[in-house]
This record gives structure tokens, sequence and C-alpha cells, in this order.
């Protein structure tokens, strides 16, 4: 064989053989006698017949972005969590690692996307903001509570009900300033 086979000059001009088959057949190639291309005056050719805009570019080489370590830290808790193996710190993720990760968070996210329907989760805000007004709520009744029971236990004990109310109050606003430093921690 003189010149090359049609997959020999496929891999030269980086096409596929189907598409050689079809320049043959149409004639854009230079054949020796025994059907074999030749490839110099073939290349010489084409590069004569072929419209440029008609072509392929070269597909542009990719060039890989770095993964920021906060990523990677967090497929490295997402598998822990889940009692997986993770990648060692530093170390590179594995795309299967990454991609079980990824599965995971889905189907958390699933799970409590279905756990809201269902209506076994709040919204914080709404918690938030229920046991701010109940707590409010517990502020107030102890506020009025020494005026309704100042009179009461006065009698009982036989003293002043002005002096009782005061004293009351006093020792009221006291645990209430007491209760103030407790923080519900809603997380």
């Amino acid at each position: 064989m003189q010149g090359m086979s049609e997959r020999q000059y496929a891999a030269h001009v980086g096409l596929s053989r189907g598409a050689i088959q079809k320049a043959k057949a149409a004639g854009r190639l230079v054949l020796h006698r025994d059907g074999s291309i030749d490839a110099a005056a073939s290349d010489r050719l084409r590069a004569e017949t072929t419209d440029p805009s008609k072509t392929r570019k070269a597909p542009k080489k990719r060039t890989l972005k770095p993964v920021p370590e906060a990523a990677v830290s967090a497929v490295g808790d997402t598998l822990k969590e889940q009692g997986l193996a993770a990648p060692a710190t530093g170390g590179g993720t594995t795309f299967l690692q990454a991609k079980t990760a990824h599965e995971v968070l889905k189907a958390q996210e699933r799970r409590i996307r279905l756990a809201k329907l269902k209506g076994e989760l709040i919204d914080r805000t709404r918690a938030t903001a229920l046991v701010f007004r109940l707590a409010r709520q517990e502020r107030d009744v102890w506020v009025n509570w020494p005026a309704r029971v100042a009179a009461l236990m006065a009698a009982d004990l036989g003293v002043e009900p002005a002096a009782m109310q005061k004293a009351l109050e006093k020792h009221v606003r006291s645990q209430l300033d007491d209760l103030t430093e407790i923080r519900p921690d809603l997380r």
C-alpha cells in the first residue's frame, strides 16, 4: 500500500472515518493507484477546496478550575455524617466521593421538604416569634399578679395591703429580671 488507509488518514486529520469516506466519494481526496490515500496531496486539496466557515474548530482546551477548600470540606463533612469514608484533609476528593455527597445532600433535602409538607417541621422564624409571644404573655401575667393577690395576702397576714403589694412587685420584678437572661436556642 503506497499511502494511508481511510482509518489512518482519519486519525491524521482528526476526522471520523465516515467523513473521510464522504470526502473520498466526492472526489476531495487524492488517491494512489491501489486506492490508498496520498496524505500530502489530499491535505493540500482539502485546504484549497474546503470552506473554512464550514469546518469544525478544534475544541477549546478546558482548564479545570480549582475547587474551593470549603467545598471539599463540605463534601467530607457530609460523607462523615453518613458514616462514609471522607477524603483526607488536603488530599483530593474523588469524583465518586463528591457524587456520593451530592446524592446524600439531595436525599436529605428531599426528606426535609417532605417533612415540611407533612407538617412535621416548622419555620424557625415563626417558632421564635411564638416563643417570644408566649414569654411576653407569661411576663404580663406575673407583672399583674401582685396587684391581684396583694390585698388577699395582706388580709391573711394582717399587714398593710400597699406594703404587701410593693414587696411582691419588688420580688416578682427581680425574678423576671433573672428570667431575661434565659435565651431559647432554636438551632
